[in-house]
């Protein structure tokens, strides 16, 4: 396959002057400006970038954004010999370009760093989109089962209740189930149960007429009206006072709601996922949460499992989130270094997802290098002692398999060559570590 190559020039003859040298054996998209680059990075995948005239595009007031909208295109600059001595231009450099040359251009230094850089950019390469529309990542068996339970459920309209620890990704389960529901061109209401002061939760849930209360000037719809047609999330369902558990099983009952200050029905339609991050059960045992309210949420009942228990999406996990928040990270930083990934393996994540996410995001404000290290991420590991070495080299053995077929696309022969072993010993190895390809 012939290597893709963008270049951007004001002057079109300046890409004509390297045609027949350096850039004459790729497939390169030539044009004039950042509107056309923008557009043209939005139809292909372009590994490289070759800014021609890179000061004349200094001018352009956005050319920051646009570099760091492509940050995954290894970006090249041309500059006139005294262009480089102005500050902008060493900014550009330093920020954005792994490569410059000055004119005139040398084709044979021009053609390596071309090659240099396209060998970058395919190591870089982000990992293969999930297929799942609400994003729920990860290869682990418990995330492979979640998927399939949330494909399941979505394709009925009964109550769901899902279960998971705090941080673990409830609200995300639910989006997801929504997404592949028939409701999923209707709304998507979210309400934490628990965030809403108990004075105001039934006016907030179930709306209100105008003259209701002090300071009720007007009528407003509550945001289960709000939901009509849609999805209703309901999180920390737990925490919903007793009073208020009475009323949200009338309206599952009978699909109607009354606004405060009202004796007026109003048929609503949506459907209802709860979530908690308690088990009901208990708390219906202990007096807290009605019984009744229970079994009517929980009639689709779903897990979302715990980051410790798919240790083996972290690396994964943690690309995505250093993807997601591209834009709170330098342009330096290029990834994770191997000891911040042994330090993401060694963690035990009581705080779940949300902890790895701000973990990620104080480690792209606090690196000052081009890889994340085990203090950006909070993660100072102790003096590694010789009975742990084992484990460690399990951990390396085991995520270099995964990686290794994940970019062969579970082709076992194909991964075999790339590792240098045999498919019997590759066998061996996945069976050595309990992987499925």
């Amino acid at each position: 396959m012939r290597k893709r190559l963008l270049c951007i020039a004001p002057d079109n003859a300046h890409i004509a002057a390297l045609m027949t040298g350096p850039i004459h054996d790729w497939d390169t998209c030539c044009v004039g400006n950042l509107g056309d680059a923008d557009r043209a990075l939005r139809t292909e995948r372009y590994p490289v970038g070759l800014l021609l005239r890179a000061r004349s595009l200094l001018r352009t007031t956005d050319l920051d954004s646009f570099l760091r909208r492509h940050r995954d295109t290894q970006w090249i600059g041309v500059f006139r010999p005294h262009d480089i001595d102005h500050a902008a231009c060493r900014d550009l450099v330093v920020e954005h370009l792994v490569d410059y040359h000055t004119e005139p251009v040398d084709p044979v230094r021009l053609a390596w760093t071309l090659g240099h850089a396209h060998g970058w950019a395919l190591l870089r390469r982000p990992s293969a989109p999930q297929d799942d529309p609400g994003l729920l990542i990860g290869r682990a068996e418990p995330m492979v089962r979640l998927r399939a339970q949330v494909a399941r459920v979505a394709r009925v309209d009964a109550p769901v209740l899902i279960w998971g620890e705090s941080g673990s990704g409830k609200e995300l389960t639910a989006q997801s189930i929504h997404a592949q529901s028939a409701r999923a061109r209707g709304p998507f209401v979210p309400i934490n149960c628990g965030a809403i002061p108990p004075n105001l939760i039934q006016s907030e849930l179930f709306g209100y007429e105008r003259g209701a209360f002090t300071g009720a000037a007007r009528a407003k719809a509550g945001l289960i009206e709000s939901a009509h047609g849609g999805t209703l999330f309901l999180d920390e369902i737990g925490d919903l006072p007793k009073d208020l558990q009475a009323n949200l099983l009338r309206f599952l009952q009978e699909k109607t709601i009354s606004r405060l200050g009202s004796t007026r029905a109003i048929r609503v339609d949506v459907r209802v996922i709860a979530a908690s991050h308690v088990q009901l059960q208990q708390a219906v045992a202990g007096g807290a949460f009605r019984e009744d309210l229970y079994y009517r949420l929980a009639v689709l009942p779903v897990t979302v499992p715990a980051l410790r228990d798919r240790r083996e999406d972290v690396v994964t996990l943690a690309e995505h989130f250093f993807r997601l928040y591209a834009d709170e990270r330098s342009p330096r930083l290029t990834g994770f270094s191997n000891r911040a990934v042994a330090a993401l393996l060694d963690h035990a994540w009581p705080g779940n997802v949300r902890e790895l996410i701000n973990r990620v995001r104080r480690a792209l404000v606090m690196a000052d290098g081009r890889l994340v290290t085990p203090q950006d991420l909070g993660l100072e590991s102790p003096l590694v002692m010789p009975a742990a070495l084992d484990d460690i080299r399990a951990r390396t053995e085991r995520l270099a398999l995964r990686e290794c077929l994940q970019r062969s696309g579970q082709n076992i022969s194909r991964a075999a060559r790339d590792l240098g072993v045999s498919r019997t010993t590759m066998y061996r190895l996945l069976s050595k570590h309990g992987i499925q390809p």
